[in-house]
C-alpha cells in the first residue's frame, strides 16, 4: 500500500485583514465634520490609536527601501493619495495632507486562534493593527496583520477560512459556532487576554438581530475597534461605524513553502477561493475529486483566478503564484528562494506594501460606492411628502451626495495606479472580482436621476412663478393703461392739504395691494381663464364659462 504523501508545510505565513466600515455619528452621517481621526486624534490617552506620521518615521529611521519602493511603484495622482506632499501633510486643510490618514495601536502583540473546538491552539504574532480615514468620504477601513510559520497546509486553509468572521453565520446542534474560530484571544504584552471571542453565545447573538435588525460584532473585534462603537451599541462615542459588506472580512495572505509543486489544484482553489481545509490524502491516493466545487464550475480556474507571470522555474523568486479572486489576494512561492522571502527588496515585502495597498484601494473603492447608494435609500426613507420640512432635508440630502460623489469620482476613482505591469495587473484582477466598474455606473445613475428629479422639480417651480408673475403683469397692465390715460388728473388734491394727499394715497395702495394679492390667489385660474381667451377654437360662451371657473368653489 503507497504511503500517504506528508503534507507541506508553510514555513512562513502572512495574512492581513481588511474590514471596510461605514463611519457614522450618534445621529448620522458625519456629514461636514468630514475629519473622524481629528475625534480619535483628540481623546488623546484616553484612545490606544496612534495616528502613524510619516515625517517622524524617516527622522526616526524607520524609513527604510522598501518603502521608498511602495512609494515609487504608484503613479504621482495615487502617491497623492496615499502620502500627501511631505511636511504639509501635518496640515489639518483639505488639500495639505494626504487624503488617507492612518492610526496604528501598538498593544495587542499576539493573537492566539484555533479553527476547531480540540484543536490545539496557535499563536500569531501580530505585525500591526491600522485604521485608514480618508478625507471626505464616511468610510473607515480596519486592517490586522499577523504572522506566523512551520504550519500545516491544512491549518493555514482553515486559518484563511474562519479567522476573518465578523460574526458567526450559525451554530450547529451542539451550540458550536459555524465557521468562525473556535478560540479566538488577543493577547498583550505581558502575554495576559485582553479579549475573546463570544461566537458560541448564541443568545446573545439572536437577541441582539431581534432588537435592532442587525448583526452583533463579535466581541474581539468590537474590543480591538474601540472607542470606534458599533452603531446599535449601548456604549458612548462620537466615532460610530456600520458594517457596509458581508461579515466576511476581505484579506491578503503569503504562503513560503519548500517545494511549491507539491501543491496540487485542489490546494490552490482552497487558497485561491478560502475555502476551507479539505480531505488531503483523498486526492493524492487516487480516491476521488476533492475539490471543493464542481468541475464546471472551475474549469477556468487559472485563467480567472491565477496570476502566472511567475510560476516557472526561472527568474529570481522561481514558482511564485499569486491568487486574487476579489475577497482574497494570496500569493504562493519557494521558501528556499532569497528573493521570495526577502522583507526590503523582494515578494514578501512587495506583498505587503505594494500589493496591500492596491488590494486596500480596490476595496476602499467598493465599500465608498455602497456607502453612497446607501445614502441614497436612507434619503428617500426620511422622505415624507407632505411635511415640507421633510421635503427641504431630501433635497439637501441629495445635493450633499450628488456633490460628495462627484469629490470621490475626481479624488479616488481610477482604473490605473501603476504602470508596473505585475501591479496593474492583480489591481484590474481585484476590481474585476469585485465588479466596481458596473457597481459605479449603477451609483452614478442612481445619484444622476436623484439630481436630474431636483433639478426638475426647480424647474418646475420656477416656471410656476412665472405664469403666476405673468398673470399680475397682464392684469396690472390693464390698470396702468387705465390710469394713463385717465392720466393723474382724474381727481384734483394737487393743492389738497397733505392730510388728504396721503389719506388717498393709502386707500389707493390698499386697493391696489389688495386687488394684486387677490390675482396672485387666482392667479392659476386666471392663467387657465388667459387660455382659453387665447383659444381661437373656442366659443364666447366657453371663454365666459372658463372666467366663471375662476370664482367656482373647487370640488379637487
Amino acid at each position: 500500500m503507497t504511503e500517504p504523501t506528508a503534507e507541506p508545510v508553510v514555513r512562513h505565513f502572512r495574512l492581513g485583514l481588511l474590514w471596510p466600515l461605514r463611519l457614522l455619528t450618534a445621529t448620522g452621517a458625519l456629514g461636514p465634520q468630514q475629519r473622524p481621526w481629528q475625534v480619535l486624534r483628540d481623546l488623546g490617552e484616553a484612545s490606544p490609536w496612534r495616528e502613524v506620521e510619516h515625517d517622524l518615521e524617516v527622522e526616526g529611521s524607520v524609513f527604510q527601501e522598501r518603502h521608498y519602493n511602495e512609494f515609487v511603484t504608484f503613479l504621482p495622482y495615487v502617491q497623492q493619495l496615499l502620502y500627501g506632499e511631505g511636511r504639509a501633510q501635518h496640515s489639518d486643510s483639505a488639500d495639505a495632507g494626504p487624503a488617507m490618514r492612518v492610526f496604528r495601536r501598538r498593544d495587542i502583540v499576539r493573537l492566539r486562534v484555533a479553527a476547531r473546538e480540540g484543536d490545539t491552539p496557535v499563536t500569531l504574532d501580530v505585525v500591526h493593527v491600522h485604521l485608514y480615514f480618508f478625507f471626505d468620504i464616511d468610510v473607515v477601513i480596519f486592517n490586522v496583520e499577523v504572522a506566523g510559520g512551520d504550519l500545516s497546509l491544512s491549518e493555514v486553509q482553515e486559518l484563511m477560512y474562519r479567522i476573518g468572521r465578523a460574526y458567526p453565520s450559525g451554530w450547529d446542534e451542539h451550540g458550536r459556532a459555524l465557521h468562525s474560530l473556535a478560540v479566538a484571544e488577543l493577547l498583550g504584552r505581558d502575554g495576559s487576554v485582553l479579549a475573546r471571542t463570544d461566537a458560541h453565545e448564541r443568545e446573545a447573538f439572536m437577541a441582539h438581530v431581534s432588537r435592532h435588525r442587525a448583526p452583533r460584532i463579535a466581541s474581539h473585534w468590537a474590543w480591538l475597534l474601540q472607542p470606534l462603537a458599533s452603531a446599535y451599541s449601548e456604549q458612548p462615542g462620537a466615532l460610530r461605524y456600520r458594517q457596509i459588506e458581508y461579515h466576511r472580512m476581505p484579506l491578503t495572505a503569503y504562503l513560503a513553502l519548500d517545494d511549491p509543486l507539491a501543491l496540487t489544484r485542489q490546494d490552490f482553489v482552497r487558497l485561491g477561493l478560502v475555502t476551507g481545509a479539505g480531505p488531503r490524502d483523498a486526492e493524492r491516493e487516487g480516491a476521488g475529486n476533492a475539490l471543493p466545487y464542481g468541475n464546471p464550475h472551475l474549469d477556468d480556474f487559472e485563467r480567472r483566478y491565477c496570476y502566472d507571470r511567475f510560476w516557472s522555474a526561472s527568474g529570481a523568486a522561481p514558482w511564485t503564484r499569486y491568487l486574487c479572486s476579489g475577497h482574497a489576494l494570496v500569493v504562493v512561492g519557494d521558501a528556499r528562494s532569497a528573493y521570495f522571502t526577502d522583507r526590503e527588496r523582494g515578494v514578501l515585502a512587495q506583498f505587503r506594501h505594494q500589493h496591500f495597498l492596491l488590494f486596500l484601494i480596490a476595496h476602499f473603492q467598493k465599500a465608498s460606492l455602497l456607502m453612497f447608494s446607501e445614502r441614497l435609500v436612507e434619503a428617500l426613507k426620511r422622505l415624507h411628502v407632505a411635511d415640507p420640512a421633510s421635503v427641504r432635508r431630501f433635497k439637501r440630502a441629495i445635493r450633499a451626495s450628488f456633490e460628495g460623489f462627484l469629490r470621490f469620482t475626481h479624488r479616488y476613482w481610477f482604473h490605473d495606479i501603476a504602470e508596473q505591469a505585475q501591479t496593474r495587473a492583480l489591481f484590474r484582477m481585484s476590481t474585476a472580482h469585485l465588479g466596481t466598474d458596473a457597481l459605479y455606473a449603477e451609483v452614478k445613475e442612481r445619484t444622476a436621476d436623484m439630481n436630474g428629479y431636483l433639478e426638475a422639480d426647480s424647474l418646475r417651480r420656477q416656471a410656476n412663478t412665472v405664469v403666476r408673475l405673468t398673470v399680475v403683469t397682464i392684469f396690472g397692465l390693464i390698470g396702468t393703461i387705465t390710469t394713463g390715460f385717465l392720466g393723474m388728473n382724474l381727481l384734483a388734491e394737487a393743492e389738497s392739504p397733505l392730510s388728504e394727499r396721503l389719506l388717498y394715497f393709502g386707500l389707493v395702495f390698499a386697493v391696489s395691494t389688495g386687488l394684486t394679492m387677490y390675482t396672485m390667489v387666482k392667479s392659476k385660474r386666471l392663467s387657465d381663464f388667459l387660455d382659453a381667451v387665447s383659444d381661437e377654437r373656442l366659443s364666447a360662451w366657453n371663454k365666459l364659462a372658463a372666467l366663471a371657473a375662476v370664482w367656482r368653489r373647487s370640488t379637487d
